[in-house]
């Protein structure tokens, strides 16, 4: 399958346009960005054009991926899958539920398939964890990631500075407890120091499951924890982060797969739009004080 990039940002570079380069079955043919200097000069370096028109990048890719903030995410999304391309698309897909709705109806009316790259569903070890969670039956979990965004490749990301880590880590925890325990029909909330958000999620059938992230903490206090627990035990899952180029051709096969078979992933654009629903859900809980429901 033929694709094309969207972005030039730090997370094209080091993983999106690299990934596809080296896969042995995707086609890196061109990208794409607001810079058409940065657009040049990435395309350059991996021997494929550098586009400074998005419609004449549409024009000869059966699939993008995008890696562009999620609010830029959205219009492009749509617009390329209004030309029937393929979607791999980054989390969160949106930073509003009425955006992460318009872009699943625009899916589903162009009938393309779509993948969100929510990393740790894309591991190994992730697939082996939710297969054991399956067959245990867990009535609880906790899930938790402390980051020191200061200092790191994103820390100029407008948008994570902005909507903080419940919209940037989040989803990755989200991702993984959702299929675990069930979907989460409502979120309690409380804010911590700086932009840290500690969450008490109710699940369908009535698991409980805790969050907490921030991106605000000390070097020292970054890490990042994962389990499930039921009458079989504690099932602890270690996300491989050091992995994320394998994550992103994993990603790729599957969205290849979604596109040849007419199926859907199991990360879609509709998946996508679930963990948004429960994000939003927690910003009115944290402005209300009140458990509030996720909007379904």
């Amino acid at each position: 399958m033929r694709f094309g990039v969207l972005g030039t940002g730090p997370w094209a570079t080091q993983v999106h346009v690299p990934a596809l380069a080296a896969h042995p079955t995707a086609e890196l043919v061109g990208v794409w960005g607001a810079d058409p200097a940065e657009a040049k000069a990435l395309g350059a370096e991996h021997e494929v054009p550098g586009y400074t028109d998005v419609d004449e990048l549409l024009g000869v890719v059966d699939a993008v991926s995008i890696a562009l903030p999620p609010d830029v995410q959205v219009p492009l999304a749509v617009r390329a899958a209004a030309a029937g391309r393929h979607l791999l698309l980054e989390k969160p897909v949106a930073l509003d539920l009425a955006a992460a709705d318009e872009l699943v109806a625009a899916t589903r009316a162009a009938g393309v398939a779509t993948v969100v790259f929510f990393t740790d569903r894309f591991q190994e070890g992730t697939a082996a964890w939710l297969a054991q969670a399956a067959r245990t039956r867990p009535v609880g979990g906790a899930a938790s990631w402390l980051n020191a965004l200061a200092g790191s490749s994103v820390a100029g990301s407008t948008w994570r500075q902005e909507r903080g880590a419940l919209w940037d880590l989040a989803p990755h925890l989200l991702s993984v407890l959702l299929p675990a325990l069930g979907p989460v029909v409502a979120v309690q909330a409380a804010a911590g120091r700086r932009d840290t958000v500690h969450l008490v999620l109710t699940h369908e059938g009535g698991a409980a499951a805790t969050v907490t992230v921030s991106h605000t903490v000390a070097p020292l206090a970054a890490g990042s924890e994962i389990f499930v627990h039921g009458d079989a035990g504690r099932l602890v899952l270690i996300p491989e982060r050091n992995s994320v180029g394998r994550a992103f051709a994993a990603a790729v096969d599957e969205l290849t797969a979604a596109a040849v078979s007419g199926g859907a992933s199991a990360c879609d654009v509709v998946f996508g739009r679930d963990v948004v629903a429960v994000l939003d859900a927690a910003e009115r809980a944290l402005a209300s004080g009140c458990r509030e429901d996720v909007v379904r």
